[in-house]
Formats: C-alpha cells, sequence, structure tokens
C-alpha cells in the first residue's frame, strides 16, 4: 500500500483555529512577539499564495537566509505548503558560499536578513524581512486560506545543506513522507503533548533545530525561539516561559552551569526533560547538569540529516531503563547494521528507514557512494551493548593514526573527561616528523580548579594506552564553534598545527 499522503508544512495544521500560543519570538529580546497557532497558520497560508502569486510552482526552490524568528517559520512551513522546497542557508557562510548553495539549489527566490542581503549575489531576487517598497516581506504576503499541495510519496519537502567541512555543502534531499514519519516518532517516543514548552536556540538551518521546531508544535506545544544563542538570555527563558524542554550541544550547556549565581537565582523547575546532541557528553558534565535539575532527565541523541535524521528513541522496546550515556535504542522501522568493526557490536553505522534522503542534490556519485540499496552509509562509529543501546564512538573521517595505533578521539576525550578537574576536551590530531600525528588536546576546566599539563599527561597516560596520550595540551576558556554549534575541529586543528610548527616536532 502506498502511503499515505502528507505535506510536512501542515505538521501543526490539527491546532490551526487554536488561540494558545505557538511561537515567542526573541529576535528583539525586548520586544517578545507572541503568536497563536491561528496568527500563525494564516501568516504561513499567506505566504504560500505569494508564492503562487510571484510564479513559483511545486518543485521550485526558495531560500532563507536569516537568523532565527518567526518569519523563517512563515516561509518554511509555506513554501512547503505551496509544494515548493525550502533551502535553508547557514548564516555564518562567506559570501562564496552562499552564492555557491543559491546557485546550486537554483533558488527562485531568497527570503533574507536586512544585514544579510550583502552575501547574496546582485542578480538574486530577494524579499527582505524588515525590508521597504518592492521587496518587503509583508508585501510578498497575499492573505488568504489556502489548500496545501498533496505531495507525491518521494516529492521533496526540504533541501537543507551539509557543513561542507570536507567539501563543498551538499543538498540533501529529504521527502514529505520520510519527514513526517519523523515527526511521529519524535512526538510518540518523547511523549510530547500540548503541555510541552520546548527552547530553540541552535540555528533553523540545522537539523536539530529544525526536529525540535516541528516536533513541539505538531503536538500543539509552545517554541520560544532565540535569534542565536545567548547563554544569560537562555537561562532567563526558563523561569520566564516555563520551559519544559531545553535542547543544545554540551558546549552550550557548558555555558549555562559556567553561570552559576544566574541559574542558582533562576526557578528551573518546570523543566523535565534536557535534550542533548551533535557531540559526546562527559560524566561531569552530565553530573554537573543533574545536580542542577535534579528533576530533569537528561537525553543524549544521536543524528544524521541523511539519516532520518534521528534513529534513536530514549525508550527500550521492552521497557529496560536507558544507560546514561546512551544515545538510544532503535526506533521503530529503523533499520540498523554495523560494518568494518572489529566485531558485530561495533562499527559504522548504516541504517534503513523511511526518513534516509533520497540523496544529494546534483550529486549522483557522491549518492551513490552514500546510499547502496536504500542503506545509508552514515561515518559515524557506534557500539552496542548487550541489551540493544546504542553508544557513540566518534566519526570514522577523525579516527586518526599514530605510530602505527589507530586513536579515536571521542575515546581519547571521553578519558579525560573523568578527571575531576575537567568540563569538557577535545583531541585532535597534530602533524608529527616521528609518528606522522600525534594527540593535541584542548581542556575547558571547571569554574575554581586548576590543573597543570604535565597533570593531564600523567592522568593519560594513567588510564589510557601510552601512545593515545595528549603530547601537549592548552587550557581554554571555551571551545570555539561553527555555525551548526558544534566544537569547530578544524580551527583547533590549525592551532594544533601551528603548535607543532613553533615547538620544532611537525
Amino acid at each position: 500500500m502506498a502511503p499515505k499522503s502528507r505535506n510536512l508544512g501542515d505538521v501543526f495544521a490539527a491546532h490551526r483555529d487554536s488561540d494558545r500560543t505557538a511561537v515567542i519570538d526573541l529576535y528583539r529580546p525586548d520586544e517578545p512577539r507572541e503568536v497563536s497557532f491561528r496568527a500563525l497558520n494564516d501568516a504561513v497560508d499567506a505566504l504560500a499564495r505569494g508564492l503562487v502569486r510571484a510564479g513559483l510552482k511545486p518543485g521550485d526552490r526558495v531560500g532563507i537566509l536569516a537568523l532565527n524568528r518567526l518569519e523563517f517559520l512563515e516561509v518554511l512551513f509555506g513554501a512547503m505548503r505551496a509544494g515548493c522546497v525550502p533551502v535553508m542557508i547557514n548564516a555564518k557562510l562567506t559570501p562564496d558560499q552562499v552564492r555557491y548553495i543559491i546557485a546550486d539549489a537554483g533558488a527562485r527566490i531568497v527570503f533574507a536578513d536586512p544585514d544579510l542581503v550583502r552575501l547574496c549575489a546582485a542578480d538574486t531576487r530577494l524579499v527582505v524581512f524588515d525590508g521597504e517598497g518592492e521587496t518587503a516581506y509583508e508585501a510578498f504576503k497575499d492573505p488568504g486560506p489556502f489548500e496545501s499541495v498533496v505531495p507525491g510519496p518521494t516529492d521533496i519537502a526540504e533541501q537543507p545543506y551539509t557543513s561542507g567541512s570536507t567539501g563543498r555543502p551538499k543538498g540533501v534531499l529529504l521527502h514529505h513522507h520520510g519527514q513526517c514519519w519523523m515527526i511521529d516518532q519524535l512526538v510518540d517516543s518523547r511523549d510530547m503533548s500540548a503541555d510541552d514548552c520546548g527552547v530553540i536556540s541552535a540555528p533553523l538551518y540545522h537539523k536539530n533545530a529544525l526536529l525540535a521546531v516541528k516536533s513541539t508544535l505538531a503536538p500543539g506545544g509552545r517554541v520560544v525561539l532565540l535569534p542565536r544563542f545567548d547563554v544569560e538570555l537562555y537561562i532567563r527563558s526558563i523561569e520566564r516561559y516555563r520551559l519544559t524542554m531545553l535542547t543544545g550541544v554540551p558546549t552550550m550547556y557548558a555555558l549555562m552551569l559556567q553561570q552559576e549565581e544566574l541559574l542558582a537565582n533562576t526557578d528551573c523547575s518546570s523543566v523535565r526533560a534536557m535534550s542533548m546532541g551533535s557531540a559526546p557528553a562527559s560524566e561531569v558534565l552530565l553530573d554537573r547538569l543533574q545536580e542542577r535539575m535534579p528533576q530533569a532527565r537528561i537525553n543524549l541523541n544521536y543524528g544524521i540529516t541523511e539519516g532520518g535524521p534521528v534513529l534513536l528513541s530514549w525508550k527500550h522496546a521492552d521497557g529496560l531503563p536507558r544507560p546514561r550515556t546512551s544515545v538510544g535504542y532503535p526506533l521503530p522501522d529503523v533499520e540498523i547494521r554495523l560494518e568494518d568493526g572489529p566485531d558485530g557490536n561495533q562499527g559504522i553505522l548504516h541504517t534503513r528507514n523511511p526518513g534516509v534522503m533520497l540523496g544529494y542534490h546534483n550529486l549522483p556519485d557522491e549518492t551513490a557512494k552514500a546510499l547502496k540499496d536504500g542503506w545509508l552509509n552514515t561515518g559515524d562509529i557506534l557500539r552496542r551493548d548487550e541489551d540493544g543501546w546504542y553508544y557513540f564512538v566518534g566519526r570514522a573521517d577523525d579516527m586518526f593514526v599514530t605510530g602505527g595505533e589507530n586513536i579515536y578521539p571521542g575515546d581519547v576525550e571521553t578519558m579525560l573527561e573523568r578527571h575531576d578537574a575537567i568540563m569538557q576536551a577535545v583531541v585532535v590530531p597534530a602533524p608529527n616528523a616521528l609518528k606522522a600525528h600525534v594527540p593535541h588536546a584542548f581542556v575547558v576546566l571547571r569554574a575554581g580548579e586548576t590543573l597543570t599539563e604535565d597533570e593531564v599527561k600523567k592522568f593519560a597516560l594513567a588510564n589510557a594506552p601510552p601512545y593515545a596520550h595528549p603530547r601537549r595540551v592548552f587550557f581554554v576558556e571555551a571551545l570555539p564553534l561553527a555555525g551548526t554549534n558544534k566544537i569547530d575541529r578544524k580551527a583547533l586543528m590549525q592551532r594544533a598545527a601551528e603548535a607543532a610548527m613553533a615547538d620544532g616536532t611537525a
């Protein structure tokens, strides 16, 4: 039987007549905008009608180049209702990269923040948020009801782009059926309801934020939308809006914990779940978060844009309790194989499920490398325990060789973070004349703690194979973040390479 056709733009349509708050927009923190489901739905319909009036047809690409704001969501859902494909563009990219994405996608029109228009080519057809005249966003919309396009089983819903850390960004083709399946799974497995209020501070061009918005709105919950991650605004929003769900990457939570006085004076009792993804989390970080919010459940996530994105649930099929460092148990309809590992319970994760991408836009050779018979090679190494719980080990691409020994940075980082004084650690390869590469570590200490480079090395030698100990240790106040709020390993590798050149070991 063919899958039931549903438009991803209608993910919150069941609440279209509700006057309950859907979105609290903090794009201008001093002027918050609270919008009901009814008003949001009307704006989304108006945007869809505007696209049709402008001559766009189903399948046409619509670029969005903006920080998180209400209008971003209106374009996102409105484009999908019109059968168009939203292309979410990283606002931190260079003009060359932004223009490449717009050209590669063949975007017919781009909706942009005023201060980001400069990133676009001169001939780009633009609609400007907060703009005036012919290109003004409000003038583009055509108020009135709109009947959403009914997509086919493989019609594209969204085209996010990968970060491009190993080359040009690649457009990922995600279809309506797979993404509607994904939202259904998340709402069910995470027991989400109309009582929930989630905060979105990760950029909306990234899968984490996109999923969090849709899965919160789908059951009728509220979304608090921050333009970008601002640690003080994030913490103050917990009490002000009675947030029930926090989302972020480990570095964001670590920055929160550094705001000890503000946290101590903030009522966090409404928080029932803290969701953490995109990078491994240390036991120390988990302990401190749990101490601060003992009533909240901490859930580690695993996902990949091309793969669903989310593959694993916080619940076990047999009701078994989840180990705190596990990233989950397979969702229904998710098939998993672990390949090229030391045994059948560790290796590179391959998956087949309804949410897997159809391929990369205009890249048949890259698609063929990643997909085979519907199975996606994620490039991520995971481990499975005897109960079927999965644990993230690291990226296969991050593995490097020192003196003939394989080093997985995640293993070394986890070991270092067991030290009571270390909040976070990142390990990267540095060039070395004798061993090709050796580990260098960047360490964030817990507040009030002191540690020397030699003490870190001795701890590593006592708790891991000698070849894995970091040859240099750099203490930093915070780890650099890339555009997706993941740790910028590329920047740290550059710093490590410069240090190796300076001390003559490269």
